[in-house]
Protein backbone atom coordinates (compact mmCIF):
# COMPACT_ATOMS: atom_id res chain seq x y z
CA UNK A 1 0.00 0.00 0.00
CA UNK A 2 2.65 2.31 0.97
CA UNK A 3 4.74 2.14 -2.09
CA UNK A 4 1.81 1.87 -4.59
CA UNK A 5 1.23 5.97 -2.41
CA UNK A 6 4.82 6.70 -3.10
CA UNK A 7 4.39 6.15 -6.93
CA UNK A 8 1.89 8.60 -6.93
CA UNK A 9 3.08 12.04 -8.45
CA UNK A 10 1.39 13.93 -5.27
CA UNK A 11 2.80 12.16 -2.80
CA UNK A 12 6.21 12.66 -4.66
CA UNK A 13 6.21 16.16 -4.60
CA UNK A 14 4.47 16.39 -1.06
CA UNK A 15 7.26 14.60 0.44
CA UNK A 16 9.77 16.32 -1.69
CA UNK A 17 8.55 20.10 -0.87
CA UNK A 18 7.83 18.70 2.70
CA UNK A 19 11.19 17.57 3.68
CA UNK A 20 12.72 20.17 2.03
CA UNK A 21 10.66 23.19 3.99
CA UNK A 22 11.22 21.14 7.52
CA UNK A 23 14.97 21.81 6.82
CA UNK A 24 15.11 25.31 6.35
CA UNK A 25 12.43 26.37 9.32
CA UNK A 26 14.43 24.09 11.84
CA UNK A 27 17.77 25.87 10.79
CA UNK A 28 16.36 29.52 10.87
CA UNK A 29 13.88 28.57 13.69
CA UNK A 30 16.99 27.79 15.98
CA UNK A 31 18.47 31.17 15.63
CA UNK A 32 14.82 32.70 16.04
CA UNK A 33 14.31 30.93 19.32
CA UNK A 34 17.57 31.29 20.11
CA UNK A 35 16.68 35.20 20.25
CA UNK A 36 13.85 34.80 21.93
CA UNK A 37 12.03 36.32 18.64
CA UNK A 38 9.69 32.60 18.88
CA UNK A 39 6.56 35.02 17.59
CA UNK A 40 8.49 36.67 14.89
CA UNK A 41 7.84 33.79 12.71
CA UNK A 42 3.99 34.20 13.74
CA UNK A 43 4.33 38.31 12.71
CA UNK A 44 5.41 37.09 9.57
CA UNK A 45 3.53 34.96 8.70
CA UNK A 46 0.80 37.41 9.46
CA UNK A 47 2.26 39.75 6.93
CA UNK A 48 2.11 37.10 4.39
CA UNK A 49 -1.28 36.79 4.93
CA UNK A 50 -1.99 40.55 3.79
CA UNK A 51 0.62 39.94 0.97
CA UNK A 52 -1.45 37.30 -0.53
CA UNK A 53 -4.63 39.51 -0.28
CA UNK A 54 -2.67 42.09 -2.12
CA UNK A 55 -2.02 39.37 -4.70
CA UNK A 56 -5.63 38.32 -5.12
CA UNK A 57 -7.04 42.35 -4.89
CA UNK A 58 -4.46 42.56 -7.54
CA UNK A 59 -4.55 39.81 -9.51
CA UNK A 60 -0.84 38.82 -9.07
CA UNK A 61 0.34 35.35 -7.94
CA UNK A 62 -0.51 35.64 -4.48
CA UNK A 63 3.45 33.85 -2.93
CA UNK A 64 5.37 36.40 -5.38
CA UNK A 65 3.43 39.27 -3.47
CA UNK A 66 3.24 37.53 -0.05
CA UNK A 67 6.89 37.69 -0.35
CA UNK A 68 7.34 41.57 -0.68
CA UNK A 69 5.33 42.56 1.10
CA UNK A 70 6.57 39.82 4.48
CA UNK A 71 10.25 41.24 3.48
CA UNK A 72 9.23 45.03 3.81
CA UNK A 73 7.82 44.69 6.42
CA UNK A 74 9.72 42.37 8.37
CA UNK A 75 12.79 44.85 7.79
CA UNK A 76 10.59 48.07 8.94
CA UNK A 77 9.72 46.46 11.89
CA UNK A 78 13.55 45.69 12.65
CA UNK A 79 14.21 49.01 11.32
CA UNK A 80 11.57 50.74 14.09
CA UNK A 81 13.14 48.52 16.85
CA UNK A 82 16.82 49.52 15.75
CA UNK A 83 16.15 53.25 16.06
CA UNK A 84 13.64 53.55 18.86
CA UNK A 85 12.93 52.44 21.81
CA UNK A 86 10.51 49.66 21.03
CA UNK A 87 11.30 46.21 22.36
CA UNK A 88 10.91 42.78 20.27
CA UNK A 89 7.78 41.83 21.60
CA UNK A 90 6.03 45.31 21.06
CA UNK A 91 7.49 45.45 17.39
CA UNK A 92 6.37 41.93 16.67
CA UNK A 93 2.82 42.91 17.43
CA UNK A 94 3.05 46.01 15.69
CA UNK A 95 4.07 43.46 12.45
CA UNK A 96 1.30 41.19 13.67
CA UNK A 97 -1.42 43.50 13.61
CA UNK A 98 -0.55 45.53 10.25
CA UNK A 99 -0.50 42.54 8.42
CA UNK A 100 -4.06 40.55 9.86
CA UNK A 101 -5.52 44.58 9.26
CA UNK A 102 -4.23 44.89 5.66
CA UNK A 103 -5.11 40.90 4.77
CA UNK A 104 -8.65 41.44 6.10
CA UNK A 105 -9.10 45.31 4.74
CA UNK A 106 -8.32 43.60 0.88
CA UNK A 107 -10.33 40.39 1.31
CA UNK A 108 -13.05 42.40 2.26
CA UNK A 109 -12.29 44.61 -0.87
CA UNK A 110 -12.03 41.59 -3.07
CA UNK A 111 -15.07 40.16 -2.43
CA UNK A 112 -14.40 38.01 0.67
CA UNK A 113 -12.86 34.79 1.28
CA UNK A 114 -12.36 31.79 -1.45
CA UNK A 115 -10.97 28.60 -1.42
CA UNK A 116 -7.73 29.51 -2.78
CA UNK A 117 -7.37 31.69 0.15
CA UNK A 118 -8.58 28.88 2.44
CA UNK A 119 -5.84 26.49 0.81
CA UNK A 120 -3.06 29.44 2.18
CA UNK A 121 -4.55 29.70 5.37
CA UNK A 122 -4.32 25.78 6.33
CA UNK A 123 -1.71 24.58 3.64
CA UNK A 124 -2.29 21.77 0.86
CA UNK A 125 0.60 19.98 0.61
CA UNK A 126 -0.67 17.23 -0.98
CA UNK A 127 -2.00 19.48 -3.78
CA UNK A 128 1.55 20.91 -4.53
CA UNK A 129 2.05 21.37 -8.41
CA UNK A 130 5.27 20.43 -9.76
CA UNK A 131 6.02 24.45 -10.01
CA UNK A 132 5.51 25.16 -6.70
CA UNK A 133 7.71 22.54 -5.64
CA UNK A 134 10.46 23.51 -8.29
CA UNK A 135 10.41 26.63 -5.89
CA UNK A 136 10.31 25.50 -3.11
CA UNK A 137 13.37 23.50 -3.65
CA UNK A 138 15.07 26.98 -5.18
CA UNK A 139 13.71 29.06 -1.99
CA UNK A 140 15.24 25.95 0.21
CA UNK A 141 18.40 25.93 -1.45
CA UNK A 142 19.14 29.61 -1.06
CA UNK A 143 18.64 30.01 1.98
CA UNK A 144 20.77 26.86 3.35
CA UNK A 145 23.27 28.19 1.13
CA UNK A 146 23.17 31.35 2.87
CA UNK A 147 22.61 30.22 6.40
CA UNK A 148 25.71 28.20 6.11
CA UNK A 149 27.88 31.07 4.98
CA UNK A 150 26.31 33.13 8.08
CA UNK A 151 26.25 30.17 10.40
CA UNK A 152 28.83 31.91 12.68
CA UNK A 153 28.34 34.88 12.73
CA UNK A 154 24.55 34.36 12.87
CA UNK A 155 25.70 32.30 16.01
CA UNK A 156 27.95 34.91 18.00
CA UNK A 157 24.72 37.59 17.42
CA UNK A 158 22.06 34.96 18.55
CA UNK A 159 24.06 34.68 21.53
CA UNK A 160 25.70 37.63 22.50
CA UNK A 161 24.33 41.10 20.49
CA UNK A 162 26.06 43.63 22.05
CA UNK A 163 29.73 41.86 22.38
CA UNK A 164 29.16 41.07 18.51
CA UNK A 165 29.05 44.45 17.90
CA UNK A 166 32.00 45.28 19.89
CA UNK A 167 34.42 42.61 17.95
CA UNK A 168 33.60 44.54 14.96
CA UNK A 169 30.85 42.63 13.15
CA UNK A 170 28.25 44.59 11.10
CA UNK A 171 25.25 43.28 12.89
CA UNK A 172 22.81 45.52 11.71
CA UNK A 173 23.20 44.62 7.71
CA UNK A 174 22.95 40.66 9.57
CA UNK A 175 20.33 40.97 11.22
CA UNK A 176 18.78 42.43 7.85
CA UNK A 177 20.08 40.01 5.65
CA UNK A 178 18.84 36.78 8.36
CA UNK A 179 15.11 39.05 8.34
CA UNK A 180 15.15 38.64 4.49
CA UNK A 181 15.96 34.75 4.93
CA UNK A 182 13.27 34.21 7.09
CA UNK A 183 10.80 36.06 5.35
CA UNK A 184 11.17 33.57 2.58
CA UNK A 185 11.36 30.78 4.56
CA UNK A 186 7.94 31.60 5.85
CA UNK A 187 6.80 31.95 2.20
CA UNK A 188 8.78 28.41 1.02
CA UNK A 189 6.43 26.72 4.26
CA UNK A 190 2.86 28.56 3.12
CA UNK A 191 1.77 25.60 0.74
CA UNK A 192 2.80 23.10 3.57
CA UNK A 193 1.31 24.01 6.84
CA UNK A 194 -0.74 27.37 5.86
CA UNK A 195 -0.25 30.51 7.37
CA UNK A 196 -2.06 30.17 10.52
CA UNK A 197 0.54 27.43 11.70
CA UNK A 198 4.21 28.28 10.02
CA UNK A 199 5.02 29.71 13.47
CA UNK A 200 4.04 26.51 15.12
CA UNK A 201 6.96 24.46 12.67
CA UNK A 202 9.49 26.96 13.18
CA UNK A 203 9.22 26.68 17.03
CA UNK A 204 8.31 23.94 17.98
CA UNK A 205 11.08 20.82 16.83
CA UNK A 206 13.90 23.36 17.91
CA UNK A 207 12.10 23.86 21.68
CA UNK A 208 12.20 19.64 21.62
CA UNK A 209 16.07 19.87 20.49
CA UNK A 210 16.64 21.87 22.94
CA UNK A 211 15.57 20.19 25.48
CA UNK A 212 17.97 17.61 24.60
CA UNK A 213 20.83 19.95 26.00
CA UNK A 214 22.94 18.85 23.07
CA UNK A 215 25.87 21.16 21.47
CA UNK A 216 25.06 23.96 18.65
CA UNK A 217 25.45 21.57 15.74
CA UNK A 218 23.76 18.73 17.51
CA UNK A 219 20.73 20.61 18.17
CA UNK A 220 20.31 21.88 14.57
CA UNK A 221 20.37 18.19 13.39
CA UNK A 222 17.96 16.75 15.96
CA UNK A 223 16.00 19.66 15.41
CA UNK A 224 16.21 18.56 11.82
CA UNK A 225 15.65 15.24 12.53
CA UNK A 226 12.53 15.94 14.55
CA UNK A 227 10.94 18.28 11.60
CA UNK A 228 11.70 15.77 9.11
CA UNK A 229 10.05 12.94 10.83
CA UNK A 230 7.05 14.86 11.96
CA UNK A 231 6.56 15.99 7.72
CA UNK A 232 6.59 12.87 7.06
CA UNK A 233 4.42 11.07 9.25
CA UNK A 234 1.96 13.86 9.55
CA UNK A 235 1.78 13.56 5.59
CA UNK A 236 1.16 9.92 5.80
CA UNK A 237 -1.18 9.88 8.87
CA UNK A 238 -3.32 12.66 6.78
CA UNK A 239 -3.32 10.45 3.77
CA UNK A 240 -4.87 7.66 5.46
CA UNK A 241 -7.13 9.00 7.84
CA UNK A 242 -8.27 11.84 5.34
CA UNK A 243 -7.11 14.81 7.76
CA UNK A 244 -5.92 18.43 6.89
CA UNK A 245 -2.33 18.05 6.13
CA UNK A 246 -0.91 21.19 7.69
CA UNK A 247 -2.75 20.60 11.06
CA UNK A 248 -1.72 17.42 11.14
CA UNK A 249 2.19 17.63 10.73
CA UNK A 250 1.89 20.17 13.41
CA UNK A 251 -0.04 17.93 16.30
CA UNK A 252 3.18 15.35 15.09
CA UNK A 253 5.73 17.51 16.03
CA UNK A 254 3.58 18.78 19.65
CA UNK A 255 3.11 14.79 20.08
CA UNK A 256 7.15 14.47 19.84
CA UNK A 257 7.74 17.19 21.92
CA UNK A 258 5.62 15.69 24.81
CA UNK A 259 7.43 12.82 23.97
CA UNK A 260 10.47 13.95 24.99
CA UNK A 261 9.35 16.11 27.55
CA UNK A 262 8.29 12.29 29.42
CA UNK A 263 11.26 10.43 28.32
CA UNK A 264 13.03 13.46 30.23
CA UNK A 265 10.85 13.39 33.21
CA UNK A 266 10.89 9.51 33.41
CA UNK A 267 14.90 9.49 33.38
CA UNK A 268 14.83 12.44 36.30
CA UNK A 269 12.63 10.24 38.64
CA UNK A 270 14.89 7.12 37.72
CA UNK A 271 17.95 9.18 38.60
CA UNK A 272 16.30 10.33 41.81
CA UNK A 273 15.31 6.72 42.74
CA UNK A 274 18.89 5.50 42.24
CA UNK A 275 20.66 8.45 44.30
CA UNK A 276 17.88 8.02 46.87
CA UNK A 277 19.23 4.12 46.80
CA UNK A 278 22.85 4.17 46.46
CA UNK A 279 22.65 6.92 49.46
CA UNK A 280 20.50 4.46 51.55
CA UNK A 281 22.61 1.77 51.02
CA UNK A 282 25.88 3.80 51.96
CA UNK A 283 24.72 4.30 55.18
CA UNK A 284 26.45 2.74 57.86
CA UNK A 285 24.82 0.14 60.27
CA UNK A 286 22.67 -0.83 57.11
Amino acid sequence: MVLEILQAGFMQRALVAGIAVALICSVVGLFLVLRRHSLFGDALSHMAFGGIAVGMFTQVYPLWTALIVSILGALGMTKLRQSTKISPDASVAVLLSSGLALGIVLIGLSGGFSVDLFSFLFGSILLVSFDDTAMILALAAGILAVMALLYRKLMYIAFNEEQAKVSGLAVNMLNYAFIVVASVTVIASIRLVGILLISSLIVIPNIAAMMLGKSFKKTIIISAAISVASVITGIFASYFANLPPGGTIVLTTIFMLLGIMGAKYAARKAKTVQTAVAENTSEPGR
